[in-house]
């Protein structure tokens, strides 16, 4: 199963969840990042974030969705922040998807133990969430209510 995470930029995020899932991620499963208006670069604090929870960095790029045309996701999951403002992208085809907003790390203003606070937060809401994900009985689970569950999630 291919998952898609989206956002705006695919700098934080998106890139975050994207390392979280494939760390986590038993066989079968596979998850890739993108963002409707990509920034071209991963930030370096969501890389040593990623770096210091042992969680490899190798591979993540900021990217556009058109990345993945040739080989379409089976669910596509924005964690864009709604509350924050910002539009969230818009992924068309045929995926699942669901919303699993996250507040931007990026955004708190504070010193470096304020912004390492926020990037852990954001770092532990996505594993529980990932790890709620793959406890799911996909081989039993049609997709209306998998889409259920990917929702039921999404509010963890």
């Amino acid at each position: 199963m291919r998952v898609l995470f989206m956002c705006t930029a695919n700098s934080c995020r998106s890139i975050l969840s994207e390392a979280v899932f494939n760390h986590l991620a038993p066989q079968g499963f596979q998850a890739v990042s993108a963002g409707s208006f990509p920034k071209g670069q991963v930030l370096p604090r969501s890389l040593a974030t990623l770096q210091q929870a042992g969680i490899a960095i190798a591979g993540l790029s900021s990217k556009g969705n058109d990345a993945f045309a040739d080989n379409p996701p089976d669910i596509v999951i924005t964690v864009c922040d709604k509350a924050a403002g910002e539009a969230c992208p818009v992924y068309f085809g045929p995926a699942l998807k669901a919303h699993w907003g996250l507040e931007d790390p990026s955004e708190v203003v504070g010193d470096e133990a304020a912004v390492d606070a926020a990037f852990q937060a954001t770092l532990a809401r996505i594993e529980q969430r990932c790890m709620a994900f793959f406890a799911l009985p996909f081989e039993t689970l049609a997709p209306e209510v998998l889409k259920r569950e990917l929702q039921r999630i999404g509010r963890l």
